[in-house]
């Protein structure tokens, strides 16, 4: 395989990339200019930005795809949307899916090339996402300790991954109706089908979180919460039980055992000694992850319960939720 300075064209399977994006500002730019020289094709899917996104990345090259206004916005829906634009691309290539906020590591797309080159039976493959700023603030911090996941075969990919266009084509792409978590929905449909998730110990992106208030990080957790939600909701059965167990601790944490000390207050005073299973948990936790991920792990549990509840009352009224978004822009 050539190394990373060499045209596309060099590497054994063609590529694509599709970047999506929503007022990235300057992230965007530096997400495009890292894949220029990398992949066959460019394509951007916009989101109904307002800070000049489309232009910029027009000028750096990209196919543009600009999503209607009159549909809600969803990650999923922005990626099949980059997949229909590579519908003329027939010859069994892959497609490298970025977000917007992300750069690609230039070493990337060789190794990972060459490993699905190496094994028919992965459809999807993934390296380490970084966090660029993580000195930035604690939910920085949060974010590289969520990514740093372990090597080897695994049930999940996130947004950025390289894929098998015949693989995720014949599934008809990515669940458009969901707000967070459609990567792991559509790695489930696709181990259903007999292929393989790969992640590898190599450098795959960095990404630009810029997370700085409390609010931002309660908003992005509470949006995991509707995910697990979802999530059980349509694979949740045996053997799968996709994120049964997610749904159910958000449930307890953020509900059952604030609701039962409520009690305790109301009836019996030794119900209170259930207060300190929240710093028991988070001694627990602790000794795996860490202090601060431990403590944040256990809080999140509110903000999950509240995207539990918000996805099952929707449900029963007929409804749902558009995207729930908490980054800050340029």
């Amino acid at each position: 395989m050539p190394d990373h300075t060499a045209d596309q064209q060099d590497i054994d399977l063609p590529v694509d990339a599709v970047v999506i994006g929503r007022n990235e500002g300057k992230r965007l730019e530096k997400c495009l200019i890292s894949l220029q020289k990398q992949v066959r094709r460019l394509i951007y899917v916009d989101s109904g930005s307002s800070d000049g996104s489309v232009e910029n990345a027009l000028s750096l090259g990209a196919e543009i795809v600009e999503l209607d206004l009159a549909r809600p916005f969803t990650a999923a829906r922005a990626r099949n949307a980059g997949l229909a634009a590579l519908a003329e691309s027939n010859d069994g290539g892959l497609v490298q899916f970025v977000d917007g906020d992300c750069e690609v590591d230039a070493d990337w797309l060789t190794k990972a090339c060459a490993f699905l080159s190496a094994h028919e039976d992965v459809a999807v493959v993934c390296g380490r996402r970084r966090e660029q700023h993580p000195e930035t603030s604690v939910y920085n911090r949060l974010c590289d300790a969520e990514w740093d996941t372990p090597v080897g075969e695994t049930l999940a990919c996130g947004g950025d991954a390289l894929m098998r266009l015949e693989a995720i084509r014949a599934l008809k792409g990515y669940r458009e109706s969901l707000i967070a978590g459609e990567e792991p929905e559509l790695c489930l449909r696709l181990r259903h089908q007999g292929w393989r998730i790969w992640r590898l110990d190599a450098e795959m992106t960095r990404h630009d979180a810029q997370i700085t208030r409390f609010g931002q990080w309660w908003r992005r957790t509470r949006r995991a919460g509707h995910a697990f939600a979802e999530g059980a909701a349509l694979h949740g059965a045996p053997p799968e039980r996709h994120w049964v167990r997610e749904t159910r601790r958000a449930v307890m944490w953020g509900a059952l055992l604030p609701m039962s000390l409520l009690a305790g207050i109301l009836g019996s005073p030794w119900c209170l000694a259930a207060l300190a299973a929240y710093p028991v948990q988070v001694l627990r936790l602790a000794r795996t992850m860490g202090w601060e991920s431990a403590f944040f792990n256990v809080l999140g549990k509110f903000p999950e319960c509240i995207g539990v509840v918000e996805y099952r009352w929707n449900r029963i009224r007929g409804r749902s939720r558009n995207i729930l978004e908490y980054k800050a822009t340029d």
